[in-house]
């Protein structure tokens, strides 16, 4: 994740360490062996398209995913492996990582759990429209991105008692914040929990440094030690996606977004009128 040798030693260890002591979900075999084929050194469309069909449920899912307004096809997916084909072998990773991170946390575990994914694909489904007005930005990765970003609530949900008492915090004091009251409470942060799980689950590296430092936008705008592998444009986006959800439910400011409005604007190249303008742009999209 960074060209830092110390730095890739101290952050892989404790990747590893919040796998062990956390019982982060393992990656599906399935996500296992599509990376494998999607790694090798002439991955096979077919044979990746039999793979996930092997999963019914999950084929469904893809191709309702695939074929739904967010992603704007002009040319509907009949298949899986038209649909492979369509997205392309990268974003469907991305897709088929997003689709099974649902399928291991249900919302039908627990009513904070159905709360987290309303909201969470309120916001994904916002980010890939969001993505495709914007340059520079992979709506596919955007949209895995988002979905990953706060995951590791699920994991520390599942995890610790009253922990859906900070997961309340989350729409009311900044992230950096609330970061600090996890590891002071738990020993574990939430953003620290994505990264293992996105890690462990093969997601690309600077997605994963995304997650890493998804609240830690100040020290990315800096360059700071640990960074360089981060995506800064997906810790920007996520920081936007989350405020046009807010402003889309008219729930006014993220607590985040009074200092990172700068980052975010000079990150993605944008302006102020733009944010406007994407807002009202979104309207007609489901809240």
């Amino acid at each position: 994740m960074t060209s830092n040798p110390e730095n890739l030693v101290t952050i892989e260890r404790e990747a590893a360490r919040i796998a062990k002591e956390i019982d982060i979900p393992p990656c599906p075999e399935i996500l296992a062996r599509f990376n494998d084929e999607f790694h090798s050194a002439q991955p096979n469309l077919r044979r990746l398209a039999a793979l996930l069909g092997t999963d019914i449920g999950l084929s469904a899912i893809l191709l309702k995913t695939v074929n739904s307004p967010f992603y704007g096809l002009t040319k509907k997916a009949t298949g899986i492996e038209q649909a492979l084909s369509i997205l392309g072998l990268r974003s469907s990773a991305n897709l088929v990582s997003g689709l099974l991170l649902r399928s291991a946390f249900p919302a039908s575990s627990s009513p904070m759990m159905k709360l987290f994914w309303e909201n969470s694909m309120r916001i994904a489904g916002l980010a890939t429209a969001i993505a495709a007005r914007l340059k520079d930005v992979d709506r596919n990765e955007a949209h895995t991105y988002v979905l990953f970003r706060d995951c590791g609530m699920l994991v520390m949900l599942r995890k610790f008692a009253h922990y859906a008492d900070i997961m309340d915090l989350g729409a009311k004091i900044p992230g950096a914040q609330l970061t600090r009251i996890e590891d002071t409470r738990f020993n574990f942060n939430h953003a620290r929990v994505a990264f293992a799980l996105a890690r462990s689950w093969s997601l690309p590296e600077p997605l994963c440094g995304a997650l890493y430092y998804h609240h830690e936008f100040n020290l990315i705008k800096r360059n700071g030690p640990g960074t360089e592998g981060a995506n800064p444009k997906l810790v920007a986006f996520g920081l936007l996606a989350e405020q046009i959800a807010a402003l889309h439910v008219d729930r006014g400011l993220c607590p985040d977004w009074n200092g990172a409005e700068e980052f975010v604007l000079k990150t993605l190249g944008i302006g102020a009128d733009d944010i406007v303008e994407l807002s009202e742009d979104l309207l007609g999209l489901p809240a």
